[in-house]
Order: C-alpha cells, then sequence, then structure tokens
C-alpha cells in the first residue's frame, strides 16, 4: 500500500499560504529553535514530507508563532516608511500589508525591511 505524505506545497496550500512561506518557516525555525517547525515524517531526495494527520500539528505551531494575535504592536521603522511610500501612491492599509506580505512570501531569501526599502526605491525609479 502506497502512503501519501504532505510536501511543502500541500502544508502551504494547506495554510493558504505559498511554498517559501513554508520554506522560510523550516529555515528560520530549525530543530534546537525556541519554536522549532514539525520535523518531517520522510524525505526523498532532499524533499521533505508530513503525514497528512500532522496537518493538525503544522497549525498549532504557525498559530504559536512569536508576535501573532491582536494588535501585533508597533510597526518596524522600515514598515512604516513602506505604509507612508504606499499611501502616497494610493495603496489602501490593507492593500499594502497584503502586498508586502505576498513579496515576503515571494523572496523568502530578504528580510522585510530590505523588500521594503526595495519596494520603496522601485517607485521613485
Amino acid at each position: 500500500m502506497t502512503e501519501h505524505f504532505l510536501g511543502v506545497l500541500g502544508i502551504g496550500e494547506a495554510l493558504g499560504v505559498s511554498r517559501h512561506a513554508v520554506h522560510k518557516w523550516r529555515s528560520r525555525y530549525p530543530s534546537g529553535s525556541s519554536h522549532p517547525f514539525p520535523e518531517p515524517d520522510v524525505e526523498v531526495d532532499g524533499a521533505p514530507g508530513w503525514r497528512a494527520d500532522r496537518l493538525e500539528e503544522i497549525v498549532r505551531w504557525r498559530d504559536g508563532l512569536p508576535g501573532r494575535g491582536a494588535g501585533g504592536g508597533r510597526p518596524s521603522a522600515a514598515r512604516q516608511e513602506y505604509l507612508k511610500a504606499a499611501s502616497a501612491r494610493g495603496f489602501t492599509r490593507d492593500e499594502a500589508i497584503r502586498a508586502l506580505a505576498t513579496f515576503t512570501d515571494e523572496f523568502p531569501e530578504m528580510t522585510e525591511p530590505e523588500i521594503c526599502a526595495w519596494l520603496i526605491e522601485s517607485w521613485r525609479s
């Protein structure tokens, strides 16, 4: 009988995020960290896989990420500058935050301040 596992794409789709976000979580929260991402059950040619029945565990892990919850505190200086520039270009706050989240998912190798600076600079060009 064949066993079926969820890869980073399946985890991302189930949680409503990109596969890049799952990769980023795995690299930011490795085993031994204060909030390690759940270890995969299997690896095939270097690709991780989790049993489908562990999705609930992964959801609980995500819900416990540091900084999640109401309010979220004051935005960083980079985010404040980005939100100001986005507003000047006609974005609502929600639109700007959704766009920033999309870029953060798509470019996991960049930090949020780097993405903010890159977007602001691209708008000046």
